[in-house]
């Protein structure tokens, strides 16, 4: 299971749980298991940049990848036969660290079966590894899109806040649980505080329990409260203590 945050910003007030000498990324490797690159949204890298960031890690640490917006916003899944490749080319300079590829759509995207599926085929016939899918339209939230998603293995991302109730559950292909925590009530700066975390700490170790791969990524970046977060859930899991017993609820 993978608990991390957006980014490996380390905050002031936690150093001294990042501690030894390197790079924000190094130290933060030796603490975390992987971590998600949100820069890819805004702007290539070079390959060179992502070998350079997997060689900051242990080969076992893993980078989620976020995809540009060219190809989620730009073109809204559509016209990217030269993108999405290019793309991809780069990130897998990450070789063996590289983790899921996520697919974060605009809010106003609504789904469109002959454009998703289109996009899917694509992405699975140059891609075989892991894909995660965060869109924010009610529309996406449906059996059928349930449904298309499992055929492509591509796994819903959980999010909160929860545009639906459903988004804030593991969907599609679940296989893979990806969970993407934003910040509640305010986006990307409010903390979750220990019940919260207690509980998300319960639901990952019973899907690990089902056998699935288990991420949980923290968004709540704003005022440090990511890394704060990540800390205590990554405690909490490997905690036997804090799990033996605990009733299982929906977070």
């Amino acid at each position: 299971m993978i608990v991390g945050t957006a980014g490996w910003s380390i905050p002031t007030a936690l150093a001294a749980d990042f501690p030894g000498e390197g790079t924000h990324l190094a130290r933060y490797a030796r603490r975390f298991r992987g971590v998600e690159i949100n820069s890819s949204f805004y702007r290539p890298h070079r390959p060179a940049t992502y070998e350079r960031w997997a060689a900051s890690a242990a080969p076992s640490f893993r980078f989620a990848v976020k995809m540009p917006r060219t190809i989620t916003h730009e073109h809204a899944l559509s016209g990217v036969d030269e993108a999405l490749p290019a793309f991809l080319d780069q990130a897998r300079s990450l070789g063996t660290c590289l983790g899921p590829l996520l697919v974060q759509l605009a809010p106003g995207l609504a789904f469109d079966r002959a454009v998703a599926s289109r996009f899917f085929a694509l992405l699975r016939r140059q891609h075989a590894g892991e894909v995660v899918l965060e869109p924010r339209h009610p529309s996406w939230f449906s059996p059928d899109v349930n449904a298309m998603l499992k055929g492509h293995a591509v796994s819903g991302v959980a999010t909160d806040p929860a545009k639906v109730p459903t988004a804030g559950e593991p969907w599609g292909d679940t296989g893979l649980v990806y969970y993407r925590l934003h910040g509640s009530p305010v986006i990307y700066r409010s903390s979750y505080d220990d019940t919260y975390l207690a509980r998300l700490a319960a639901n990952l170790h019973a899907w690990r329990a089902r056998g699935a791969s288990a991420w949980c990524i923290f968004d709540n970046t704003a005022r440090g409260a990511a890394a704060a977060n990540a800390l205590t859930l990554d405690g909490l899991y490997s905690s036997a203590a804090g799990i033996a017993g605990m009733h299982i609820t929906n977070t």
